[in-house]
């Protein structure tokens, strides 16, 4: 089984060898990747997460992210570095340095430049001797090996739990921790991750709308909001119960009938007055509400709110746009209660009421 390691400058030339299977091939030179016997070829072991790296000094740098001396800050976004190479490295993203040309994607290096054009060109050069799937770079593949394999090399030293990626395991070292070196600029918010962040600004912050409903014409920010959305005019059921076979539109509606009707499960107390939910959402806003902590400010007005519904449904005082509908009369309103308070006395309504009926 061939493994696809890289090694560089191997007797002046770019060359692979692979070590399983004891072949050599052309490499390509602006590829890198991980090599599942990292003991040898990485013998510096970070003892917090667990990652390895070839030299002591890369290791030294490393710690630095568990202590908290990332002191090297980036003027353009949250991120904070040990060292100012890192920096000067991660800066590379910002003055557009190393620029695509087709999708005007800035890459670190010229490095993972070249390894990004390929995505446009479609070219996948690694291929899964197990599935024949195809990559583009050759630590792709290597992961996606782990999913044959079942390899999961790095552990958590607190849980124990196992990931296949060093990122993974130094991302849920900051369940742990408490970490969330990641603050929204618009409401204070901290995230342990910077793709959670990204999601709560076009979530909470923008009021960009790309996805809209075949059926109503509603508009949504995200995909899976729009593909739960339909379920509404289709009648679509898709999660079912297997204790009594009755089918739900959510899954969170499964996950409340499942401890109501079958004690499956565990009920989440509040420690202040013992109120008990099905889910750890409905618990963090009932907390919320407990301390005060009103984190989302509206972004035209001084007010503040517990929650991102609570912030959306205020948002609609300033804006024009009223996205629910009076079946009968057509009457558009800004918010459910609203059409759903004017649906019980619509005019439309009496007037169909009274009507004979049709033969």
């Amino acid at each position: 089984m061939v493994c696809c390691v890289i090694f560089y400058h191997l007797y002046g030339f770019y060359k692979y060898i692979c070590a399983c299977a004891g072949t050599s091939t052309e490499a390509d030179k602006n590829d890198d990747t991980e090599h599942p016997r990292d003991d040898k070829r990485k013998p510096y072991l970070c003892t917090v997460c667990h990652k390895r790296f070839t030299r002591k000094e890369h290791l030294n740098a490393h710690s630095k992210t568990h202590t908290g001396k990332n002191v090297y800050p980036c003027t353009q976004c949250q991120k904070h570095f040990s060292s100012q190479s890192g920096l000067r490295y991660h800066m590379n993203i910002h003055t557009g340095k190393y620029k695509c040309t087709e999708c005007g994607k800035c890459c670190h290096s010229s490095k993972h430049l070249a390894v990004h054009r390929r995505s446009h060109a479609g070219e996948k050069p690694f291929e899964c001797t197990v599935c024949s799937k195809r990559f583009t770079t050759s630590r792709d593949l290597l992961v996606h090996s782990r999913i044959h394999s079942g390899e999961k090399p790095y552990k958590c030293h607190v849980c124990e739990k196992t990931f296949s990626l060093s990122s993974r395991l130094h991302k849920h070292t900051r369940v742990h921790t408490g970490d969330k070196p990641y603050k929204c600029s618009l409401c204070d918010k901290c995230f342990s991750d910077s793709s959670n962040l990204q999601g709560h600004k076009h979530q909470v912050h923008s009021n960009i709308r790309p996805y809209d409903c075949p059926y109503c014409g509603k508009l949504f920010k995200t995909y899976s909001h729009l593909k739960r959305h339909v379920h509404i005019h289709t009648g679509a059921k898709p999660y079912l119960c297997t204790h009594c076979s009755q089918r739900f539109m959510w899954l969170q509606q499964l996950k409340t009938h499942l401890l109501k009707a079958h004690n499956e499960g565990t009920w989440l107390t509040c420690n202040m007055c013992q109120k008990k939910f099905s889910n750890n959402t409905e618990l963090k806003t009932h907390l919320l509400r407990h301390s005060n902590v009103k984190a989302y400010v509206c972004n035209t007005c001084p007010k503040r709110f517990c929650t991102a519904s609570a912030l959306k449904s205020h948002q609609l005082v300033h804006s024009h746009y009223k996205q629910f509908s009076c079946g009968l009369c057509s009457k558009d309103f800004k918010h459910k209660r609203s059409v759903i308070r004017h649906f019980k006395r619509c005019p439309d309504k009496h007037t169909l009421s009274s009507s004979p009926p049709s033969p």
